[in-house]
């Protein structure tokens, strides 16, 4: 029996790993000309064809405008689609790119304009071609970023972005399947030089795998522990929801009037940090609120919770991503700051 890590993929191993897109009315497939993409493509080609109805399926090909051969790959691309009854479009990133931080903003941007071409086809959902060698290596760049649970849980198989839901239908595949899988189909696949740049973070993390592998971690085992962390980052999330609904019969007040802080105090720090998380996202207006900023804040306001103050007079009063955290006469209350001078409010 061959390696299944290094088999290509069957008809019956496509059939259950999109059995879950079967009755939505259309897919963008993200398709840069890279060996995972491809085969995406390839296999869901493949996979349509078997079904009464099913899905449209549109190819989506984002050119950044980073390297000189990006055009003629994404024309590549396109190539590829027609000969599998494909309809391809090219989005392109235009303007100025920034010299720091880029591979974030090129992500971002690659998002935003699969997400503009979902709009424009009907599409509900977005496909993407990453495996189990990517949710490994984003878990070790997370870990070393130190983030918290739900960041190592890092990529979730559906997830909604922009409006649409984007999908992973490989993060339990290895590479070297797609790779096995596009062989068998006698397809090519561009060749990014970025992923071996060692200048970025990823490209640097990828080269330190064969070693961690020696030592037990490799991408199967890495791949595996994000899963048990998705797990427990979920029924962390339903204790939160359970503590947002105690909060609300305890408290006597309207919410708009924010929470008793005595009851706020009485529950787990991991509960309290979420709750006020979600506050801030909920009520801020400068993006989402950064965990660490977050665990400082709420240390403050625990020791202002155990402190004193004069009837009346705020004992705290902070603000964070724009909202406004402050607590008086015992209630703790989270609202809108008022914008920065300079500094648009986000809509």
């Amino acid at each position: 029996m061959p390696d299944e890590d290094h088999s290509a993929i069957s008809a019956q191993h496509a059939k259950r790993l999109f059995a879950d897109w079967k009755t939505v009315p259309a897919i963008i497939l993200a398709v840069s000309g890279g060996p995972d993409s491809m085969a995406l493509m390839w296999l869901m080609a493949r996979w349509r064809r078997t079904l009464a109805r099913g899905p449209r399926l549109i190819a989506v090909t984002v050119d950044h405008g980073l390297r000189a051969e990006a055009g003629r790959e994404a024309r590549d691309v396109k190539r590829v689609a027609r000969s599998l009854d494909l309809p391809h479009r090219t989005m392109r990133w235009t303007g100025a790119k920034p010299k720091a931080g880029l591979p974030a903003a090129a992500r971002e941007a690659r998002y935003r304009l699969l997400a503009q071409a979902a709009r424009a086809t009907g599409a509900t959902h977005i496909l993407t071609a990453h495996t189990r060698d990517d949710q490994a290596e984003t878990l070790l760049m997370r870990l070393l970023r130190g983030s918290g649970i739900a960041g190592l849980a890092a990529m979730a198989r559906q997830s909604e972005r922009d409006g649409v839901l984007l999908a992973r239908p490989f993060l339990q595949v290895s590479k070297a399947q797609l790779i096995a899988t596009l062989k068998k189909a006698g397809l090519g696949h561009a060749d990014d030089p970025t992923n071996r740049d060692p200048g970025f973070t990823r490209p640097r993390i990828r080269a330190i795998m064969p070693a961690l592998a020696a030592e037990g971690g490799d991408a199967r085992n890495l791949a595996r522990l994000a899963s048990r962390l998705a797990r427990a980052n979920a029924a962390v999330e339903v204790l939160v929801d359970g503590a947002e609904r105690y909060l609300a019969l305890k408290d006597s007040q309207s919410a708009s009037s924010g929470f008793d802080a005595k009851a706020f105090a009485a529950l787990p720090e991991e509960i309290r940090l979420r709750l006020l998380l979600r506050a801030i996202d909920r009520f801020g207006h400068e993006g989402p609120a950064e965990l660490g900023k977050v665990e400082a804040l709420l240390s403050i306001l625990d020791r202002a919770v155990a402190g004193k103050a004069a009837a009346g007079r705020p004992k705290l009063k902070q603000t964070l991503a724009g909202a406004l955290v402050s607590l008086t006469d015992g209630r703790i209350r989270i609202t809108p700051a008022p914008p920065r001078r300079g500094r648009p409010s986000r809509s």
